[in-house]
């Protein structure tokens, strides 16, 4: 009896399915359920009870999950749905926004902007891509659009200033000291006139309620804080620089106190004052004798013109003030750009080739070997006009801290301290410059430009002397002469008097490197 009831209910429920499919087919329905906006099934059981489950429509539908599990249906995003009318549920305001798609360049780029506003990144940038295709300068036709000049409103003009607000500018415009900025730009002369007025600001107290640390330092007047500031350039150009990041105040004044720059640009420490125009001493550091009477590089007549050049000569004071040329208006600008060696490091040269290398005679290969060359060259100069020049394999940080006076001079003992040092050769150095012989000819092709370091050094065999030549060149940003550009790089035979030069093929320029254990004692 339960079968036949269930068997009843389902062949009445199939047949209900039918008649609905027929009356959605039919237009006649579509318009009637169009115009009346509502829809109502032509059954009302079947949404109430649900239907009996039974086993046979249970197994049924197990059946037919198990045919969705197996056979997954394609996806193709990039096919659009296909819709041939309204949908009921869809509003007539949703309708009229599929309706009206972006057209013109400034459409996709409101568009995307609409997009980007709400979070869909994907979608703006795609519209912004199209905007862009269609018209490269679609944003400067939204900002007019959008955002016109006339809606900005106008910039309010400066009031006139009376009397004392006229004084306290100019009081505040003059304590910077125009002479010092000469060559910098107008955007950094404004800036430091900012700064002038600035004094140093102590350390933030740790709370709201708490009294501001002490900070003596900011009640020293700037006789003593320029004082101070002197010693610790003198001291190390290189802190006394970085000084700079403290504060404004302090700046400021290590920008334009030019008499700390004038002490540092003309003392013997790292200025010019240590800088040599002529030979100082002999090659192996001796001082020169009055009666000695060669000066290689120089033609026979021009020897007796230059024997004071071989003179002792006392340590002399620092350079007067008309040292200072007229395309260095500062002293500060001199010391940066005017040709100078630096003794607080070491100037490294690295040398990297390759070449071929010969194969085994026993093993039969296809291919050849190919030897990838390493040597460093090393060049470390001293005040008193003295230097040290070595070639070897080993790395700067095996060598940089034996390249001293004292290792030298055990070498030419016989108490070689260590292997790194033995083809260390001992030389002497000159710039030429204002004071340089060549730098003084009478003849225009004879005279030597102003940057050129000349080295002298004992050659590998006692019969052979070394020269180099190099030009002083800056490498880096904001980085000046820490770096010798080859010029040349000959050999003199001390017995037969004849001159070689070697090819610079692989030789690389030297860079400076500092090394902090040098200091300025030396």
């Amino acid at each position: 009896m339960d079968q036949n009831q269930t068997e009843a209910e389902l062949e009445s429920f199939r047949q209900r399915w039918r008649e609905e499919v027929k009356a959605r087919k039919t237009p006649k329905a579509e318009a009637s359920t169009a115009s009346t906006g509502s829809y109502k099934p032509q059954y009302e059981g079947s949404a109430k009870a649900p239907l009996p489950r039974t086993r046979d429509a249970g197994k049924q539908r197990q059946e037919h999950e198990a045919d969705d599990d197996k056979y997954q249906p394609s996806s193709f995003h990039d096919i659009k749905p296909r819709e041939t009318g309204l949908r009921l549920s869809e509003s007539s305001s949703a309708a009229a926004a599929r309706s009206t798609e972006p057209s013109s360049a400034l459409e996709h780029y409101e568009e995307a902007v609409a997009k980007e506003s709400i979070g869909k990144l994907g979608d703006s940038v795609s519209l912004y891509r199209k905007a862009f295709k269609l018209d490269d300068r679609v944003h400067e036709s939204y900002k007019q659009k959008h955002f016109p000049v006339s809606s900005f409103p106008p910039k309010p003009k400066p009031a006139p200033q009376t009397a004392s607000q006229s004084q306290t500018t100019s009081k505040k415009a003059s304590a910077v000291k125009p002479d010092n900025l000469t060559g910098l730009s107008s955007s950094l002369v404004d800036l430091l006139s900012d700064f002038s007025s600035l004094k140093i600001e102590g350390e933030v107290p740790p709370t709201e309620l708490s009294p501001a640390p002490p900070c003596p330092i900011a009640d020293l007047p700037e006789e003593l804080l320029t004082e101070i500031l002197l010693y610790v350039a003198v001291r190390d150009v290189a802190s006394f620089v970085r000084t700079a990041q403290v504060c404004k105040r302090l700046a400021y004044l290590v920008l334009t106190e030019e008499r700390i720059w004038k002490r540092v640009a003309l003392g013997h420490e790292f200025g010019m004052a240590a800088m040599h125009y002529s030979w100082a001493c002999r090659i192996n550091g001796e001082p020169l004798l009055a009666d000695e009477d060669r000066l290689l590089g120089l033609s026979d007549d021009d020897q007796e013109a230059d024997e004071e050049l071989y003179k002792p000569e006392e340590p002399s004071p620092a350079p007067p003030l008309t040292l200072v040329p007229a395309t260095y208006p500062t002293y500060r600008a001199m010391f940066r750009l005017r040709p100078r060696i630096r003794f607080n490091g070491v100037y490294i040269s690295t040398v990297n080739y390759t070449r071929p290398g010969a194969s085994s005679p026993s093993q039969v290969t296809w291919n050849t070997p190919v030897l990838i060359v390493t040597y460093f060259r090393y060049l470390r100069f001293f005040r008193d006009g003295t230097c040290i020049s070595l070639l070897t394999l080993a790395e700067p940080s095996d060598v940089v801290h034996h390249l001293i006076p004292e290792n030298m001079k055990q070498k030419h003992q016989g108490n070689l301290p260590q292997s790194v040092m033995k083809e260390a050769l001992a030389g002497r150095w000159r710039l030429s410059g204002p004071d340089d012989a060549l730098a003084k000819a009478e003849h225009a092709e004879e005279r030597e430009a102003e940057g050129t370091l000349h080295i002298e050094t004992d050659g590998s065999v006692p019969k052979y002397m070394f020269r180099m030549a190099f030009s002083l060149g800056s490498a880096g940003r904001g980085a000046r002469n820490n770096k010798l550009n080859w010029q040349g790089y000959w050999s003199y035979n001390k017995t037969t008097d004849d001159w070689g030069e070697f090819g610079l093929k692989h030789d690389k320029p030297y860079y400076w490197s500092r090394v902090r254990s040098f200091g300025t004692g030396l």
